[in-house]
């Protein structure tokens, strides 16, 4: 497999206040309707409860939600609820190797915020928190468009696997498995990874107001990209969470296992 990366478009697409998508949300594949905030707004999409969660599980997340502080204050609930009961179902089916590191991205912040948080579940701590850009195709100040199209530029919902580290135009680069059959599945011959770019920056949002755009990837910050790529490391779980997301891997029942049996491990 090569090592071609999706490239940076925010040169060619600077956002400005007058070109702001209201775009209603959709998952690209299937082009269906998703509730959501009105289009003129910032409020995130109210997700719905995790199917067979038990309130031991409920309660322990709501503990670790605690504990991680004023650095996952913007980091929902529901979202790492949802991220949670991901990475203990995949911990269950042996999809992920690398226990206690969770990264968690809320798809359905806009771009002026930080909302990239890689979590140490043991420890119950933020180790790092960054801004992250979406795709071209999924819509401009927010992500309100996803697919698992080649060439749709856009933003993939779902789990993922991070796999192995190789150097390419941004520099290191961390590839990426989608564990969600048709949502993220095609992460690999999309080459989404993780990687760094200038329109993922604080400069970039200082002179733009927003961060420019990949073609898919959840691209980092240049100041922050390496020490997060590396602090993630290889087979651990990556959520890309926002509004329509389905997924096999929410199941509340299975991850309420998994934890009284081994906990964050």
């Amino acid at each position: 497999m090569g090592t071609v990366s999706c490239q940076s478009v925010g040169e060619k697409s600077q956002p400005t206040a007058a070109n702001v998508s209201v775009l209603p949300p959709v998952l690209a594949d299937t082009v269906k309707p998703i509730a959501a905030a009105p289009a003129d707004s910032l409020l995130p999409t109210v997700l719905a409860p995790v199917p067979g969660l038990s309130d031991s599980l409920r309660r322990e997340v709501a503990a670790l939600y605690q504990a991680l502080g004023a650095e996952a204050q913007a980091l929902r609930l529901s979202v790492l609820e949802r991220a949670c009961v991901g990475y203990l179902t995949l911990r269950h089916a042996g999809r992920i190797g690398r226990p206690r590191v969770l990264a968690v991205v809320d798809m359905d912040l806009p771009s002026t915020e930080k909302r990239l948080w890689v979590l140490d579940l043991s420890k119950k701590q933020v180790l790092h928190r960054s801004y992250v850009a979406h795709g071209r195709g999924s819509g401009q100040l927010r992500a309100r468009r996803f697919s698992n199209r080649i060439k749709s530029a856009c933003t993939a919902l779902g789990f993922y696997r991070t796999a192995d580290t190789y150097g390419g135009k941004h520099g290191l680069s961390r590839r990426l498995h989608g564990l969600d059959a048709g949502q993220n599945s095609n992460a690999l011959s999309r080459y989404v990874v993780l990687h760094g770019a200038d329109y993922a920056g604080q400069d970039y949002l200082n002179a733009h107001g927003q961060l420019g755009y990949s073609r898919g990837c959840p691209a980092l910050p240049p100041e922050q990209y390496r020490v997060i790529i590396k602090a993630v490391g290889e087979g651990a779980c990556l959520f890309l969470s926002g509004p329509g997301l389905e997924s096999k891997w929410l199941d509340g029942a299975t991850a309420g296992r998994q934890l009284a049996a081994r906990g964050w491990r």
